[in-house]
């Protein structure tokens, strides 16, 4: 049999893509006839697909084979590299994994004012068809005391207690502080923290025992503009899951291979969690009761936005975007790296831009994101971007 046939046969064995780590113990890939090839020729195929279809759509078939049965999922996730080595998002833990060092991965976001909804798409714009592959989507939520923004796997399951849940941005009343949680530690630590379970849902919409955990991976701070100077917005992010040796030589950004795993067991919620109880925050203070294996004196990295340049004959400022941004925002912005000299890290490293952010046309925003940092936490970070900053224009 030919690879375009097996390839076609497995497209009409799944009519969708399926996920790569909410498969649970409970919920086990069953084995059909395919598992019966020699492993030298499954490991052929597999391999001949992933090189072949390197884009999406196309690049589903590769998801296909993963969730074929158990042989070929636990083949697929060895030939399959991360975003770092490879420069492709394949899985959805790829979105919880660093990009790629030598060049950015691009993406854009399309908002919808309507449903205060921000879908992240991969592709360089918007296609004429529809038929862009979605990444993350994220759902504005004001409070009386700020704004969340719910990060989902899907557009329309914004539920914190859903196993579709990776994580959320909250801000401060002013809309000057913002802070990044994510749905699991940012590398696979061998601690358990002491979060209760989400109470029980219908098992057909959410896993029925989902652990209510939310870590503090980095903030986001926007400078005061007190005298109501023009300018852009002056901002800098601490990336507290990322130490700031992942940028020197031979450093490297912590990598989660998998999303949480569901609990073997039942967890009795507390009386304080019955009904519709609080998601746990592991903020500042609770992260320094943790072991100190695990986090150690770690120094965190810090971002800083590129300072723009005044343009005389366009009369306003002005960033090299090269041509990823045509549209004059105040929301439009390039992260550095800000690090001190004594850590020794290169002029070139330092100059290079981790994350570009900007716009494109009406609702339309442009999100370019490279090493260290994930889709999950760049996306995260131009979501501050879109929250009322009426104290720093």
């Amino acid at each position: 049999m030919s690879l375009k046939s097996i390839v076609r046969e497995l497209k009409e064995m799944r009519d969708g893509i399926a996920p790569d780590v909410l498969v649970t113990p409970n919920e086990p890939i069953q084995q059909g006839q395919w598992a019966n090839l020699p492993p030298e020729l499954l490991l052929d195929i597999i391999h001949r697909v992933e090189e072949s279809e390197t884009s999406w759509p196309a690049r589903a078939v590769v998801v296909f084979c993963g969730s074929v049965c158990k042989s070929w999922r636990s083949i697929t996730k060895e030939i399959v590299k991360t975003p770092e080595q490879c420069g492709r998002i394949t899985f959805p833990i790829s979105l919880k994994q660093p990009g790629p060092r030598d060049s950015p991965i691009q993406c854009f976001i399309r908002r919808n004012r309507e449903t205060s909804t921000y879908l992240l798409y991969f592709g360089l714009v918007p296609s004429e068809n529809e038929s862009n592959k979605l990444l993350l989507a994220a759902k504005r939520i004001r409070r009386a005391t700020g704004t969340d923004f719910v990060i989902s796997l899907t557009a329309d399951d914004f539920s914190r207690a859903s196993n579709k849940y990776v994580g959320k941005l909250r801000s401060n009343f002013l809309g000057t502080k913002f802070t990044i949680f994510d749905s699991q530690p940012p590398n696979d630590a061998a601690f358990q923290p002491n979060c209760r379970s989400s109470r029980r849902f219908n098992s057909k919409q959410v896993s029925p025992r989902v652990p209510a955990c939310n870590y503090l991976v980095s903030t986001v701070s926007y400078e005061l503009n007190v005298l109501r100077t023009r300018g852009p917005r002056r901002m800098h992010c601490i990336m507290n899951s990322v130490p700031v040796s992942a940028i020197q030589e031979g450093g490297n950004a912590p990598t989660p291979t998998s999303f949480p795993q569901i609990f073997d067991e039942p967890l009795s919620p507390s009386p304080a969690l019955k009904g519709k109880g609080p998601i746990t925050d592991l903020n500042s203070a609770s992260l320094s009761e943790l072991p100190v294996s695990s986090q150690g004196s770690v120094e965190h990295l810090v971002l800083k936005n590129k300072a723009p340049r005044w343009h005389e004959q366009l009369q306003c400022w002005c960033l090299n975007f090269k041509g990823r941004v045509t549209v004059a925002s105040v929301k439009n912005f390039q992260l550095v790296a800000a690090v001190d000299p004594s850590h020794n890290v290169s002029a070139a490293e330092l100059d290079k831009v981790i994350l570009q952010f900007g716009k494109i046309g009406k609702d339309i925003f442009t999100m370019d994101y490279r090493y260290p940092l994930s889709a999950f936490q760049a996306f995260a970070i131009c979501l501050s971007s879109f929250d009322t900053k009426p104290a720093c224009e």
